[in-house]
């Protein structure tokens, strides 16, 4: 009878059994007895890590304690290179988490500069950081690398050197190779660590944790937090050092990681604002648990600044400017379709609005209240945009009211009045009649004419206070001729044209016309017209919108000329010590007797209050404040329109602001004094609550 079990069959398969069971119990003992005690050592084992704790950066407030700039923390995600390159594929990891972050609307550290498609070329754009970085990883490559490289061939070694399989397209070896570049050029140039995602959003930060990718770790950091759409020139922004900063900064003990200023008050301020970092010991078990966190060295959160500006101010002073050029443009484009539909447009004449600046000062401390420049931008996306920025029409990122220089025509005449006066040259009661054109220097081949003689007219017999009223040129011809260009400029300084101003932020001096630079600036020797011409703001006399304002508010003050530093006060971390407070500073004084001084005020003021100046006049009529002031008309040159300067100062009797707008090539300072009239009725309007409700330097939320 057939077996269906056969007993050799049995024997073969318990023995089998019984060898796998011996087997086991040998690994089994080895595993728990004899080498039991390490593997649970192992499994035990603490690690102690020390990191930097990184100081929250001060704040900065305006005058009223209104919060600026703050900070919010944020989350990193940083790459453990260890983990990651002992993984089986790290390449599929890279991509994955490019993928990862890519979906959820993050961007990532990517610094090889070079186009993301094929054909692969080196981005034009590059800044100078990438431009650094990637030399620095030429040389630290050597031979490996041909002279000079294509970025062809760079990504051609890259993908050797890399160990980018072929089965990845063209497209996911460019982002593997950013990255794994973006890692790699760290160890060529003294930076920071390489952070994958800065400030990432919560979603990836969860879907990273969910999906618990190999060698990724998520950090707390910090972030600068904008409160205010407004102020971009004067806040600045901060980033990354460079290996120009790193030198610097390291002096002072930052870490390599370090964000620091790049313009605006975050530079100006940098030290105060920065704080000093801590450190941490940090002890974790194998797999990654932090089981105690013991600081070693507290961090010290910076100071906090506080702004001579007012926010509220300066909000509406860059919406009045903005909005001001935008409708003079629109004037201008009307302008030029009408003098295309009769024939009697120039289509070469560069007649186009390209930007301009608006400057508010407190007369009685030279305190900045408001600095507008415009075109501007967005701070709070400068870093992601700034290539961009560069390239955008009319340069948003110049600080037009500190940087731009621009000849102040007329405006400058009070300057050439209270020369004249204090030097005795003239006096308030001495009068010439214009004769249209100044013919003194007519032998030589020179004779400039007065504004009014090229519309068929003169003035009539006229002492300061006309001349300043109708702008008569010939008057300044005269006089200006009688001083001379030296003393002209020695009272020019003092007024603050030419000067520095006091303000900590990075300004142009400008230039005060003298014989000395004359060439420098206009390639021509000086002539004695340039004198003449210097008397009425221009020649190669050029100053900045604050200089200008500063200027207006030495004026209303009779002489005396204050610092315009834009910072107010400095307190602690916790707003409990006053480390610094403002104090008055006296630049300069032009003593010279009330009666000249009257004289110049009167004159300003019938600028604007004359029914003979009918533009000006119906402008400022409705002005709850009897106001003073003075138009300019910078001549920029055949061919171009004239920049249109205007400066003003209110209340007449007791000045409080002055104000400066410079439009380039708005035409006229007549032109841009809406836009002055309308920032001295909101001052009005914010100084009636402002005084009651609003106590200086009080934090406000």
């Amino acid at each position: 009878m057939y077996k269906l079990v056969k007993p050799g069959r049995v024997a073969a398969l318990a023995l089998i059994f019984f060898l796998v069971i011996s087997v086991y119990l040998v690994f089994l003992y080895k595993l728990q007895i004899i080498e039991g005690e390490r593997y649970y050592n192992q499994a035990n084992e603490l690690i102690k890590e020390t990191r930097t704790v990184t100081a929250a950066r001060g704040n900065i407030l305006d005058r009223y304690g209104r919060i600026l700039v703050s900070n919010k923390e944020a989350y990193n995600i940083k790459i453990d290179i260890t983990k990651l390159f002992a993984s089986e594929d790290p390449n599929s990891v890279i991509l994955d988490l490019v993928e990862m972050v890519r979906g959820y609307g993050d961007d990532y550290t990517d610094d090889l500069p070079i186009t993301l498609e094929p054909p692969f070329e080196y981005d034009p754009d590059m800044t100078e950081i990438q431009r650094t970085m990637l030399e620095a990883y030429f040389k630290d490559k050597g031979d490996a690398l041909p002279a000079n490289p294509t970025a062809v061939e760079l990504m051609a070694y890259m993908r050797t050197r890399y160990e980018i399989d072929n089965s990845y397209s063209s497209e996911e070896m460019r982002l593997i190779a950013g990255v794994r570049y973006s890692i790699n050029v760290r160890y060529a140039i003294n930076t920071a660590d390489y952070v994958f995602v800065q400030d990432a959003s919560m979603g990836l930060i969860a879907s990273i944790m969910e999906n618990k990718l190999t060698g990724i770790e998520v950090s707390r950091a910090y972030v600068r937090n904008y409160n205010t759409e407004y102020a971009p020139h004067i806040l600045g922004y901060v980033g990354l050092m460079t290996q120009e900063e790193f030198e610097k900064y390291s002096l002072l003990e930052y870490a390599n990681d370090a964000y620091v200023g790049k313009d605006g008050i975050e530079y100006a301020f940098e030290t105060d604002l920065h704080g000093k970092d801590g450190e941490v010991e940090e002890t974790r078990n194998a797999s990654g648990t932090i089981l105690s966190t013991v600081y070693t060295k507290e961090p010290e959160p910076g100071n906090h600044i506080y702004l001579t500006i007012d926010s509220v101010l300066q909000e509406q002073t860059e919406r009045i400017l903005g909005s001001g050029i935008e409708y003079m443009r629109r004037n201008r484009a009307t302008e030029r379709a009408e003098g295309i539909a009769r024939g009697d447009y120039d289509p070469e004449m560069k007649d186009e609005i390209t930007g301009g600046a608006a400057v508010v000062v407190n007369v009685k401390t030279g305190e900045p209240l408001a600095i507008a420049s415009y075109p501007t931008y967005d701070v709070s996306t400068i870093i992601e945009k700034y290539a961009e920025l560069l390239k955008t029409p009319n340069a948003p990122l110049f600080n037009r009211a500190l940087m731009g220089a621009y000849a102040p025509g007329s405006a400058f005449k009070p300057c050439t009045a209270i020369s004249c006066l204090t030097e005795k040259i003239m006096d308030t009661e001495t009068k010439v009649k214009c004769e249209g054109v100044f013919t003194r220097y007519a032998a030589e081949g020179y004779s400039p004419e007065c504004w009014i003689w090229q519309q068929g007219y003169t003035h009539p017999e006229e002492d300061v206070v006309g001349a300043l009223r109708d702008s008569c040129n010939y008057f300044f011809y005269t006089w200006g001729n009688e001083i001379g260009v030296d003393r002209l400029g020695e009272y020019a300084h003092k007024l603050g044209l030419g000067s520095k101003t006091g303000i900590e932020l990075v300004e142009t001096l400008g230039n005060m016309s003298n014989r000395a630079n004359h060439s420098d600036y206009t390639g021509t020797e000086w002539r004695i017209g340039d004198t003449l011409q210097a008397a009425i703001g221009q020649s190669d006399s050029i100053f900045s919108p604050l200089q200008l304002a500063e200027y207006c508010a030495a004026i209303a003050n009779g002489g005396t000329r204050h610092s315009a530093s834009i910072l107010k006060a400095i307190r602690n971390y916790d707003y409990s010590d006053k480390i610094y407070e403002r104090k008055d500073e006296v630049m300069a004084v032009i003593d010279s007797p009330d009666y000249n001084w009257d004289a110049i005020h009167k004159g300003m003021h019938e600028v604007l209050n004359s029914p003979w100046n009918a533009t000006n006049y119906l402008e400022w009529i409705t002005c709850k404040w009897t106001c003073a002031g003075k138009t300019g008309t910078a001549q920029k040159g055949e061919g171009i329109t004239n920049d249109g300067i205007f400066i003003c100062y209110g209340p007449y009797r007791d000045p409080e602001i002055a104000i400066c707008i410079v439009v380039e090539r708005g035409g006229a300072g007549a032109n841009t004094q809406f836009m002055a009239r309308e920032i001295m009725d909101v001052y009005i309007n914010i100084r009636s609550y402002s005084d009651s409700s609003e106590a200086e330097m009080a934090l406000l939320r």
